[in-house]
């Protein structure tokens, strides 16, 4: 017999059965039969480990350890949905849509399934790497685990590309979840608390050996890569059947918003039968050229939004408001319940937001209050039973004085909430920014966490993070479990942020309203911390959406001596406080002034590239035409709406050619 025949046809033949059985659910041959298939290949590539193969169906099974998950970064970002919750959300998302794009429109409406967002990435049609969400830009690694759920192909079928990837949802069906959770309160151990936590927690196993034994689920939704055979969402859905994808088959195609709230109200009704958890729709715009012409915002794509179904409630009885202390000082009033099921989990505590939130709900500690779990994460309360109200209870008076340092509290005038303004004293402000400075959004800094940073605060071997660069070894290994390795990893983890690229670094010092998108627009204008401190509230203000509010809080960062004589030690210690001369040699003023709107295909550079060059030059990129546009960059199969608009405004038009030529 020919061994690697033998094992050749033997994966062939399990491969098969696998689709038939987890993705179809049209099984040809008994679980015995496979069982007996398995173990025959098992045996065969244990005697010859010569023809290893990383996608062999012996693989299902687990058995790599993980001991870290490696940090991959997304070849194309994954981002996140904006949300709606009523028909007039949707219908105003319809108009913008409209606005911005020519022709007939539809729309595919998908289950918005909750689970944990993966991405694969595949290579001549093999499974080469699965990748957690994470911050969108990049995610940790878990292809070792995805491996030994059996409804994501190793090997595909028939035309697919070359390369590309497919996102979708990693989901633990309900079936599975309470089997999972009856095995566990047999054994004498606590139930796990929803299926989502659960899922998304299996994923960051070390042992895939133990990831095989859940009963997880892949459903896909997003084909993403370059040149790909198809040209809209419902013709992607259809090709990755046929490739050997587990696509949902509840996606529809609709042509009107009409014949999508009708598809929303069914699915409202009908999807406690589905045997996944799902908490709305996602509806997308179909035709790929129209999502391309649409294009994103900072946070999401323009041609796609989600519906949430309506919020679960419960009532409870808040025991106690207490307050907590964020980062830049804001105070977070926090009501502490009776412990309620609620939405899967159970809710201990829920946000009161603000004084003004506590004063218009008249929320009392002893209230019977409704709990709401809707889009946010973090349960809010949105109501009183005032028929349960005990008859001497008093109103709530707003705290007056840091919980945490007994400073007096401020609000100023306009702002909802109140602050501590003891910025350089009180604890949770001192720990939540150096918490803040090495997330992975700003500085990344592997090897140290939240935990770790408070044990650093309260040993005092840090005060604030330009601290972190004086640390070494010998520093921080009497910490609560810290060993020598760990050590190493934090300070070489220190070492490596001052890589961190200048605009990063300014999203990394928290400046109040300095989020990410803020953060490269300072840096791009002002190019070095030493120029955007010497800046005015005026030359602030004059910046493209920056107003008062950003403008004020930038001045007052550096009207703080300790904050100059921090960014200063931070300059010493080798961290990036300007933009690169690399960088700064692929940025010119050439198209500064100028405001340019691309509509089309284009043949040399894709749109993404034609807008960094726009920006590179110093100029501005906008989504739709007015009398500001200076310039319309014209690709094949330009829209006739933007068209006649820049022919009755007198827009001058350019070829991808002229383009190129004028930045060149």
């Amino acid at each position: 017999m020919d061994i690697e025949k033998r094992i050749k046809q033997l994966r062939e033949e399990l491969h098969h059965h696998n689709y038939l059985y987890y993705v179809l659910d049209k099984p040809e041959i008994s679980d015995y039969e496979f069982d007996m298939k398995l173990k025959e290949l098992q045996e065969l590539e244990e005697k010859h480990p010569e023809f290893e193969d990383t996608n062999s169906p012996t693989l299902r099974v687990g058995g790599a350890v993980t001991k870290s998950f490696e940090t991959v970064q997304h070849e194309f970002r994954m981002y996140s949905l904006s949300n709606s919750y009523s028909k007039e959300e949707l219908e105003d998302w319809e108009k913008r849509v409209k606005k911005l794009v020519d022709g007939k429109l539809q729309y595919v409406c998908e289950l918005k399934y909750d689970g944990a967002s993966i991405s694969l990435s595949y290579e001549d049609g093999k499974l080469k790497t699965a990748v957690t969400r994470g911050d969108g830009f990049q995610g940790d690694n878990v292809t070792n685990n995805v491996k030994t759920i059996r409804s994501v192909p190793l090997k595909l079928n028939g035309d697919y590309p070359e390369k590309f990837h497919i996102r979708g949802e990693i989901v633990l069906p309900y079936e599975g979840f309470a089997k999972m959770n009856a095995e566990r309160v047999e054994a004498g151990e606590e139930p796990y608390a929803n299926p989502r936590n659960t899922a998304s927690g299996s994923l960051k196993l070390q042992d895939s050996a133990e990831v095989a034994r859940r009963p997880l689920d892949c459903l896909l939704y997003s084909l993403v890569g370059n040149n790909l055979p198809v040209h809209s969402q419902a013709e992607g859905l259809e090709k990755a059947r046929e490739w050997g994808f587990k696509v949902p088959p509840e996606a529809e195609l609709k042509n009107s918003i009409s014949e999508v709230l009708d598809y929303i109200n069914y699915w409202d009704e009908h999807r406690h039968d589905l045997p996944y958890e799902t908490d709305g729709v996602v509806v997308k715009v179909n035709d790929f050229r129209q999502q391309e012409e649409l294009g994103y915002t900072a946070k999401s794509p323009r041609w796609a939004i989600a519906y949430k179904f309506k919020a679960e409630q419960e009532s409870t009885i808040l025991k106690k408001i207490t307050y907590q202390v964020g980062r830049t000082g804001a105070i977070t009033p926090v009501a502490n319940l009776k412990p309620v099921q609620l939405a899967g989990t159970v809710v201990k505590r829920a946000s009161l937001h603000n004084a003004d939130q506590i004063e218009k709900l008249d929320v009392r500690e002893g209230d019977t209050v409704y709990v709401e779990k809707g889009g946010e994460i973090i349960p809010k309360i949105v109501g009183v039973d005032f028929t349960k109200r005990d008859p001497d209870s008093e109103p709530t008076i707003y705290a007056t004085n840091c919980p945490e340092c007994g400073t007096e509290l401020v609000r100023k005038e306009g702002e909802a909430q109140h602050y501590c303004p003891n910025y350089n004293g009180c604890p949770p402000q001192i720990v939540g920014r150096i918490q803040h400075y090495i997330s992975r959004k700003a500085m990344d800094i592997e090897g140290l966490g939240g935990e770790t940073v408070t044990l650093l605060v309260n040993a005092g071997l840090i005060n604030n993070y330009a601290d972190l660069y004086t640390l070494k070894k010998e520093d921080v290994l009497p910490l609560e479990r810290m060993a020598e390795k760990s050590a190493e990893n934090l300070i070489r983890g220190i070492e490596k942020s001052k890589e961190i690229p200048f605009e990063r670094v300014l999203f990394a010092l928290g400046i109040r309203y300095v989020g990410e998108t803020v953060a490269k627009k300072l840096a791009k204008h002002y190019k070095s911390i030493d120029a955007l401190e010497q800046a005015s509230e005026e030359d602030l203000m004059n910046i493209e959406e920056i107003g008062g509010s950003i403008a004020r809080s930038v001045i007052d960062f550096f009207s703080s001596e300790k904050n100059r004589e921090i960014v200063e030690r931070l300059k010493e210690y080798g961290v990036q406080l300007e933009i690169s001369a690399e960088k700064l040699a692929n940025q010119t003023d050439k198209l500064s002034g100028n405001t340019f709107v691309i509509s089309g295909v284009f043949g040399k550079v894709s749109r993404n590239e034609l807008k960094k060059l726009i920006e590179d030059n110093g100029g501005k990129v906008s989504s739709s035409i007015s009398s500001k546009t200076n310039y319309l960059v014209a690709g094949e199969n330009m829209g006739p709406s933007k068209l006649a608009k820049a022919e009755k405004l007198g827009t001058t038009m350019l070829s991808e050619d002229e383009f190129l030529e004028m930045v060149n």
